[in-house]
């Protein structure tokens, strides 16, 4: 019997159905990480992360690797990364209410205008800039901007007596569909810093051919 490539299609399709799916794929283009990570960032019990991501690996999505006592799991391929980013900007362009959504996570906790791709670039050059990574410290590690700080957001004001003085603060996060970065501006605008965010995380910075480190 031949088999539908139009149902096969539509099966895939499901996978991406799901917000909470949504949710853990957003989090898998950061870098790999283990069902508990995943799980306490996506807002999900254990087991429901866990059966989430079983639908995702069953759809060639992302991939499992076991090392006791945890299970990591990692988008399947750099072309699920390109993937998400494309489905997402898509959505965003078409669906008005998406734009105003995104922006609108933002907008509540910083309104200056963000610092742009080849804005940063050209001040990471220079050296005109302290770059902060302010997610938490494993995706740090899984791939972050050259030069960045690991500054997660719930450490950062325990943390402001050892950033550096007379630069500029440049914060990033996880790309549009993040506040994290908003809101470290916020706490180091109120403790007299100059600050503003990226406007795109690791995940565009990758796709855009630009080096990634690991630690």
């Amino acid at each position: 019997m031949q088999v539908d490539a139009f149902a096969l299609l539509g099966r895939f399709s499901q996978a991406l159905s799901a917000p909470s799916r949504l949710r853990l794929l957003d989090r898998l283009v950061q870098g790999e990480q283990t069902v508990e990570q995943l799980a306490s960032a996506a807002g999900l019990s254990i087991s429901n992360a866990s059966r989430q991501l079983r639908l995702l690996a069953e759809s060639g999505l992302v991939q499992a690797r076991r090392e006791p006592p945890f299970v990591y799991y990692r988008v399947a391929h750099e072309d699920v990364a390109r993937f998400w980013l494309a489905f997402r900007d898509l959505a965003r362009s078409r669906l008005p209410e998406v734009d105003r959504a995104m922006s609108g996570m933002r907008e509540a906790s910083d309104s200056l205008q963000p610092v742009g791709r080849d804005e940063l670039i050209e001040r990471m050059k220079q050296g005109a800039v302290v770059l902060i990574d302010v997610r938490p410290t494993p995706e740090y590690r899984a791939g972050h901007l050259p030069g960045a700080l690991s500054v997660p957001l719930e450490e950062l004001e325990q943390l402001l007596p050892a950033l550096p003085r007379g630069r500029p603060v440049v914060a990033y996060c996880r790309g549009p569909l993040c506040v994290l970065a908003a809101e470290a501006v916020g706490v180091l605008r109120s403790n007299g810093w100059d600050a503003r965010r990226f406007e795109d995380g690791v995940p565009e910075w990758r796709a855009a051919g630009l080096p990634v480190e690991a630690a």
